[in-house]
This record gives C-alpha cells, structure tokens and sequence, in this order.
C-alpha cells in the first residue's frame, strides 16, 4: 500500500501495525475462510513483535501463535545500543531515552504487556548464538507467560543451541525445524492424518 502507509506505522503509530493485523485476521474469520479454532499466526524477530503484541491485544482471536527468535522485550534491548541492531531500529521505533518513546514502546512491548489471562497455545523459539535477539529475550516472555497465564494450553520454548538468528546452518537441519513447527500447528488445530 505504498510507503505512505507504511510510515503510519511506525514511532508513534506503531499501534497500527498491529490493528491492522487484528483487522486482517478478524476479516478471514467473518469471510469464513477459517475460525478462531482454526487460526494460527506465525513470525519471527520484528515479526516476533508483532505476533507478541497482537497476542496480548487479542488473545482469544488466535489458537495458536509460532514466534521465532521474537524481539519482544522491546524497553531492554532498546535502552541497550550496544546490541547490533538496537540503533538501527531508532531509525522505525524512536529513541527509547526520550520519554515519550519510552512510554510509547513500553505500551505495546510483549514482555511488558503480559498480564494473567487465557492465552492461545505456543511456540516460542530461540537461538543461542543469536547476535540480533538474544535468548533470553523469548526465554523471560515464555517464563513470565508461564507465571501468569490462566489457561492449560500448550506454551513450548525450543532453544536451539546451535542456532543464530535464521536458525540452524544445513538445508536439512532447516527442514526439521520447519517440519517441528509445522507439527506443532497441526497438532493444536486437532490434524493428526
């Protein structure tokens, strides 16, 4: 739709991006091309930001969530430029040492916005040599999900050990995470042939 709209996505609109999310999803539901039951989202680093704030927006919309290396302890890694990436992201976000950026990120974060509620069921995954989101980022969400969540769906956190942030090197240890998520997809959603 153009870079007009998708500036009105970011710093201080940055809430955009995912109503606009929540808006799209809502229309595949009432077009009938699937249901609550039947929607599941997916997406890693920024993605992972995206698919985290939406989740605490609207939980219920969504049966299951995939975030891959998530960026979503937004405050953290955003008051630390030292991290590759963090002053990069200035550039769509702001700068977390001006107040009104602060409190801006601060309202849509995924970590910061966890509260106790029912949630969707989850995949969470990390690399630990992730030199863009570090693991620890999807590793305090999943601990703090796992502490306040109210419901008894599945919350999964996969660190891989030998991964960075696209996931492990080789075509075929590629695949297996593929087909891990995608095993995980069709497991919560009730396919099992």
């Amino acid at each position: 739709m153009g870079k007009s709209w998708h500036k009105q996505g970011q710093f201080l609109q940055k809430i955009n991006t995912f109503t606009d999310f929540i808006a799209c999803a809502r229309h595949l539901i009432s077009e009938k091309y699937t249901t609550n039951s039947g929607l599941v989202i997916s997406g890693g680093s920024a993605g992972g930001l995206l698919i985290g704030a939406v989740t605490n927006m609207e939980p219920a919309l969504f049966h299951a969530v995939v975030a891959d290396v998530p960026f979503v302890d937004v405050i953290n890694t955003m008051l630390d430029p030292s991290i590759p990436l963090t002053v990069v992201e200035y550039t769509a976000l702001g700068n977390p040492f001006e107040e009104k950026f602060y409190r801006y990120m601060k309202s849509y974060s995924p970590y910061d916005n966890v509260a106790a509620r029912d949630y969707p069921n989850m995949l969470i995954t990390a690399g630990f040599n992730d030199p863009r989101v570090g693991y620890w980022e999807p590793a305090k969400w999943t601990a703090k999900l796992r502490a306040l969540k109210t419901d008894d769906n599945l919350l999964l956190l996969k660190t891989n050990m030998g991964a960075g942030h696209g996931g492990p090197s080789g075509r075929y240890d590629y695949l297996r995470d593929v087909a891990f998520e995608y095993s995980f997809m069709l497991k919560v959603i009730g396919i099992t042939e």
